[in-house]
């Protein structure tokens, strides 16, 4: 579970309720259902319009991305897996390398071992590596403007909910109590719109990208370090090569680190 985008909802709605009261205002008022209709419906409408079926077809999926929590490997032992392999390699060849790719979990990690084990071309897998990677971008990219459109659409209906509503209070000013309450619940449409558009669906697009990059550079990891053991580049200029994706502080640490085991290998 992705703690923070279960925390950032239950955030969100607790700011609205709690600041209703803090108001004077009724949190019941919310329970409008011509206001989640104009703003649900009507931004799933605009969705539907705006996107071919194909990718809204995938928008559970893109849920199920925000609240899960993503496992990547890690930088540094991603790193030293790259080493070790590079070790074998510079020792054995690259056909010792052989049983080791089928143990690999990430297909796009497997996928590329497996094309220098079986002699391709250096540019060739580069290229199909950053193919596949390019692939990637572009299908995370149009997951994440689905949520960004929705986060356009929803504050404007949210307007044109309220509008509907003071058109329905109008009708009727010759009473002044039902006047008031009208009043109240038409404006419920545009809190509703301002809500999911800037508390849910910008935040989303936002995290998916995140989600994204993060993957991504995994992945930029992954060919460099598979075209450097192809290379036969050792396993310190391996380190010193993909250490350019970790923090100076995570540099550092890793540096102390080392000198610790070494100073325990030679106490």
């Amino acid at each position: 579970m992705e703690k923070s985008t279960l925390l950032g909802l239950v955030l969100g709605i607790v700011a609205v309720v709690v600041g209703m009261i803090l108001k004077h205002a009724s949190p019941a008022s919310l329970l409008n259902p011509a206001a989640f209709m104009i703003i649900m419906v009507g931004t799933a409408a605009a969705i539907l319009n705006a996107f071919p079926m194909s990718e809204v077809k995938k928008v559970p999926v893109l849920f199920k991305v925000l609240f899960k929590e993503q496992k990547l490997p890690a930088k540094r032992e991603l790193i030293g897996q790259f080493m070790n392999w590079a070790s074998i390699a510079r020792r054995e060849g690259l056909l010792a390398l052989e049983n080791t790719s089928d143990e690999i979990e990430d297909p796009f990690l497997r996928n590329g071992m497996k094309m220098i084990i079986d002699g391709g071309e250096p540019d060739f897998v580069r290229d199909v590596l950053n193919e596949e990677i390019h692939a990637i971008e572009e299908r995370h990219q149009m997951g994440a403007l689905i949520f960004s459109q929705a986060g356009s659409y929803a504050p404007t209906l949210g307007v044109l909910g309220a509008v509907v509503g003071l058109i329905a209070a109008l009708g009727n000013l010759s009473d002044i109590d039902a006047l008031g309450i009208s009043i109240a619940a038409a404006f419920v449409a545009t809190l509703l719109g301002i809500f999911t558009g800037y508390v849910l669906w910008n935040p989303f697009s936002n995290k998916l990208k995140r989600k994204s990059k993060q993957e991504i550079e995994i992945k930029r990891i992954m060919v460099e370090g598979l075209l450097s053991i192809q290379a036969g580049v050792s396993p310190a200029a391996i380190e010193q090569k993909l250490l350019v994706y970790i923090p100076y502080r995570e540099r550092a640490e890793m540096k102390e680190e080392k000198k610790e085991e070494g100073a325990a290998v030679n106490g």
